[in-house]
């Protein structure tokens, strides 16, 4: 299946997000107006392209296109105006795309065989995107222990910590819901067995 390119400009660019020196930087007016512009007719493009298609390959199709668009907005926009906020946008704007295309993939499935998908699909999303918060929280925190004294140095290595137990916590939660929902395919004790492994594994 042929979809269209994520916007060329943006990775011509080489951008890479989170960068101190390329936060610094940014694209000028004019790029970020032709970068809109390309993303624009890429999408149309895509959209057409999957038009040609049915059933759940025309889905699939449309949610790759639909995602694409939404992340190279995202990307365009934390090149146009760098900050760590934009930049965690495009991550989590990455993480979404990337679950609805995968949700799309799980229709082909049935039964627990689906179920499980789905659930893994969302881990997969819930880890991106606790991954991103925790990164631009430890480094806001950072930013912080440069500029401040010792007292909001500890302070903000405390709230980084926090960020990092958080994102621990949800990824662990993810992984259970995953794995609760494979002891579905189970039944008496084989899935009570399952569920107190699951429980065991993901540290509840």
């Amino acid at each position: 299946m042929h979809v269209y390119n994520i916007n060329a400009l943006v990775i011509a660019m080489g951008l890479i997000f989170g960068s101190a020196g390329v936060m610094a930087q940014g694209v000028s007016k004019a790029d970020y107006k032709a970068g809109k512009e390309k993303i624009a007719t890429e999408y149309k493009v895509g959209k057409a392209e999957c038009a040609s298609l049915s059933g759940n390959a025309k889905d699939i199709c449309v949610a790759e296109v639909k995602g694409k668009e939404k992340v190279s907005l995202a990307e365009l926009e934390a090149a146009y105006k760098p900050s760590r906020k934009a930049s965690y946008e495009a991550a989590v704007a990455r993480a979404e795309a990337d679950y609805a295309v995968a949700n799309e993939r799980c229709d082909d499935k049935a039964g627990n065989v689906k179920d499980v998908c789905v659930k893994e699909a969302k881990a997969v999303e819930a880890t991106a995107k606790a991954d991103a918060k925790a990164k631009m929280k430890t480094m806001e925190a950072q930013d912080v222990a440069t500029e401040k004294s010792a007292t909001a140095r500890t302070d903000a290595q405390e709230k980084a910590s926090e960020a990092n137990k958080d994102a621990t916590a949800d990824k662990r939660d993810a992984k259970y819901s995953v794995a609760k929902e494979k002891c579905d395919s189970y039944s008496g004790a084989a899935k009570d067995h399952c569920l107190s492994q699951a429980k065991l594994g993901a540290g509840k």
